[in-house]
């Protein structure tokens, strides 16, 4: 049955508002029973009913309006000067200042503004509104809480054959992306499957690359230039130089061509201070430093060979494995060489021999780390073979400060940004280490294991909290340091400052003891050899003369000895013949016998006593022979 009830209304009344009034009900519709369809139903026993007695909920959405961001920058550039001027020639800027300051507008409102910076400057010296009044405190707090680190994040190697992370470099603005690069340096243990891939990593969501690089070879270093955070520098394992514009993909922009590139892989790839912003300088193991230009790198600008000795032959070079360039020195940089030799470089020297300016010897095998400290550029750490060493320029002998010898191989090191007593070591066996040496010198401050298989590279943000380590499988570990290794401590510059200086007098001193003792060794060692040469060197005739006359020598003190011993034997004969006669006279039978032997009993003791006063003149050379020759003498006589 179909219910149809129709409502009319009159063409002009549409779209007219609707009145409603209220009447009573009224019956439209009345269905009356159906018998017949009573036996199509069943009863149903027992009924459920439900009731439920909570309150009626309605569910209502709100969606706010999208707020949308976008990052805007500014760039301040130095204004003012009229269109005809270049604020970047120093003659034109000179000129036009000495040109405003004789206008007389220009001294009336120096005068004007000079009372009101004058009053400004009273009130700023009056009170400090920026003084800290509880700053010692806060301090205080941080010097007890013990060191420590906590692991951040994770970013493992995606693919399944795991590569080296053989080199990390934070993003120079934000810091939330860390670009990576993965290669295997063991010699000839590639597979044919390995990825040359290396990415960029975004720390908000980890699980996946941001930016995937695809160089022609593995790369071996990776750098963001400070300038231009899109733009990125790599060396390759085949030597080759490629840079990157994040804006453009993952495919290189550029790649130097094979026959002027290195032919060892790239260790160090660094930007360089200028004004364009694109000059770079890499370093390999093939013993050169060559000089780059991202926008032409078909050749490079400039090259330098590693010979310590200044000639310039490649095959001398020693290899380079590590690079350092200080921004507030843009002419030295430093190399750290495989055979353990650091050489300190200055680019604008006239000639190549005059560019290497001094070395420094102090490791055993590769030096792996090479960093000047960020509050003392003259001050320089090194990291190879078991030990990490801080050297200063002015001592070129002996680093002045270093560790003690670990078990384990050291890998890399740095500078912390924040404080100048603070570096950071990793080693072989996994391990992290921290080092204060004004709190202690001879273990460090913090050691934690962060995995089981060696650590290759290590590098810190800029605010010095968070550190990121890789691994040999491609595993790099962010931890964040606690605050009391990246908060500035009090009077840390100072004692910093006097260590350093305490240390290099030291060195100096020790410097000029054994380069005295050196050269008192070699003159004492030329001596001799002078005396060789002259015993060389005297004529036969001189030393056959020579031998002669020391035979007659001895002959004629042998005669003379003889000589002695005759006179001294006729002497003795003597004395017995006056003995015999004494005693020949003594058994007469005279008178006057007794006063006649007194007699010569006188003369014999006189001429006793006369012989010896001659024997004590005569000073005999040797005279315990000479008595026992007067003992033989008279035996024989009796």
């Amino acid at each position: 049955m179909e219910i149809i009830y129709v409502y009319t209304r009159k063409r002009s009344e549409f779209g007219r508002p609707c009145s409603f009034s209220d009447r009573p009900a009224v019956v439209n519709v009345d269905i009356p029973p159906d018998p017949s369809m009573a036996s199509n139903f069943v009863l149903r026993n027992p009924v459920d009913s439900y009731v439920q007695h909570t309150s009626d909920m309605s569910e209502h959405e709100v969606n706010t309006e999208r707020v949308e961001v976008e990052s805007r920058g500014v760039n301040h550039v130095e204004g003012g000067w009229p269109k005809d001027i270049n604020p970047q020639e120093v003659e034109q800027t000179i000129r036009f200042r000495k040109k405003v300051e004789k206008d007389e507008n220009y001294v009336n409102t120096i005068m004007h503004l000079g009372t009101l910076m004058e009053h400004c400057v009273k009130q700023n010296n009056a009170i400090n509104i920026y003084e800290e009044y509880f700053g010692e405190e806060e301090m205080a707090e941080v010097e007890d809480e013990p060191p420590s680190a906590k692991t951040i994040n994770v970013i493992r190697d995606p693919n399944v054959t795991k590569r080296t992370a053989t080199h990390l470099s934070w993003h120079p603005d934000t810091c939330k992306k860390l670009a990576v690069a993965y290669s295997s340096l063991e010699f000839q243990q590639n597979v044919k499957d390995m990825s040359f891939d290396s990415y960029i990593w975004d720390l908000e969501n980890p699980n996946k690359p941001e930016l995937v690089l695809k160089p022609s070879s593995p790369l071996v270093s990776l750098e963001y230039n400070p300038k231009d955070s899109h733009v990125l520098v790599g060396g390759c394992y085949n030597g080759q130089m490629a840079y990157w514009d994040t804006r453009k993909g993952g495919l290189p922009v550029e790649v130097s061509t094979v026959e002027v590139s290195h032919r060892d892989p790239v260790y160090g790839a660094i930007w360089l201070q200028s004004k364009t912003g694109t000059e770079c300088f890499s370093a390999s193991t093939d013993g050169q430093v060559l000089w780059w230009d991202v926008r032409k790198l078909s050749e490079p600008t400039e090259s330098l060979v590693l010979d310590i000795t200044r000639k310039g032959l490649l095959e001398n070079a020693l290899g380079a494995v590590t690079l350092e360039f200080e921004p507030t020195m843009p002419t030295k940089f430093m190399v750290g060489t495989e055979q353990g030799i650091v050489i300190a470089c200055n680019r604008k020297a006239k000639t190549p021999p005059e560019k290497i300016t001094s070395t420094y010897s102090g490791h055993i095998g590769p030096v792996y780390a090479l960093v000047r400290n960020p509050f003392y550029p003259k001050v320089f750490l090194t990291v190879g073979d078991w030990t990490a060493r801080i050297w200063s320029e002015e001592t070129k002998e002996s680093s002045i400060m270093w560790t003690k010898c670990h078990l384990s191989y050291l890998t890399d090191g740095c500078w912390s940004t924040v404080r100048p007593s603070v570096f950071f070591t990793t080693r072989s066996d996994g391990t992290l280490d921290v080092w204060d040496f004004l709190f202690k010198q001879n273990d460090p401050s913090l050691s934690l294991k962060v995995c089981n298989e060696p650590l290759s590279s290590l590098r810190l943000q800029d605010n010095g909290c968070i550190v990121g380590c890789g691994s040999k499988l491609g595993t790099v570990t962010l931890l964040e340091i606690s605050s009391g290794l990246c908060t500035l401590q009090r009077n840390e510059k100072t004692l910093a400052t006097a260590m350093f200086e305490r240390e290099t007098k030291r060195e100096k001193i020790l410097e000029a003891r054994h380069r005295e003792m050196r050269l008192k060794e070699r003159a004492r060692s030329e001596g001799q050899e002078m005396e060789v040469e002259e015993s060389l060197v005297e004529d036969p005739q001189e030393v056959l003369d020579r031998v002669r006359q020391e035979f007659f020598e001895v002959i004629e003190a042998e005669m003379q000895r003889r000589a002695r011993a005759e006179t001294q034997g006729l002497r003795g004969k003597v004395l017995g013949t006056a003995w015999t006669c004494n005693r020949s006279r003594d058994s007469l039978p005279r008178g006057g016998g007794q006063g006649s032997v007194s007699v010569f009993q006188v003369k014999s003791r006189a001429g006793e006593e006369a012989s010896a006063q001659e024997e004590e003149s005569q000073l005999p050379k040797d005279k315990e022979e000479e008595e026992e020759e007067e003992e033989k003498d008279a035996a024989k006589e009796l």
